[in-house]
């Protein structure tokens, strides 16, 4: 059990750690004119798209540690709260965030399996590029947001370990 935890720490810890990376890079990036805020756009794949695995992970490691977690106690509920913080980051990803990447990466070169990852619940993005970029930034704040309150909650539910 204590490994599940410690590998659950992890998984919402990458899982934030890229997010907190988005929103950290917010300030300058709102600097850039058009043509480069495209070309930097276009460095984040496919890392970030690699390391979206760990948000899977974690979710699926909460999802596990939740059910082997006696309920009703602390270190359930507070379990419970990572698992949702991480369920809807993960939501805020599909519904905000991917919709407007799927507009960055149209003419961007890339294997068959990424162009289909990125074109699934896709829709037509249109307006102006600041609006999108906006969208975009705004919905990463939020993502880390959420991910730093699961990671805070799995931490807390972890010190009931201890007793």
């Amino acid at each position: 059990m204590r490994a599940l935890m410690i590998a659950t720490l992890l998984l919402v810890a990458v899982s934030m750690a890229l997010s907190l990376a988005h929103a950290l890079e917010l300030p300058g990036k709102l600097r850039l004119k058009e043509a480069t805020y495209r070309s930097v756009q276009a460095i984040y794949y496919p890392g970030f798209t690699i390391g979206g695995f760990a948000e899977i992970g974690g979710i699926i490691a909460l999802a596990v540690l939740l059910y082997l977690t006696p309920y009703p106690s602390a270190r359930f509920w507070w379990t419970l709260a990572a698992l949702v913080f991480l369920l809807a980051q993960h939501a805020t990803y599909w519904l905000v965030t991917h919709p407007v990447n799927n507009f960055w990466v149209q003419d961007t070169a890339m294997p068959k399996s990424a162009a289909t990852f990125f074109s699934m619940f896709s829709r037509k993005q249109t307006g102006d590029w600041r609006d999108l970029r906006n969208v975009w930034e705004a919905s990463h704040i939020a993502r880390a947001g959420l991910a730093m309150l699961s990671l805070v909650s799995i931490a807390v539910a972890a010190t009931f370990f201890a007793e």
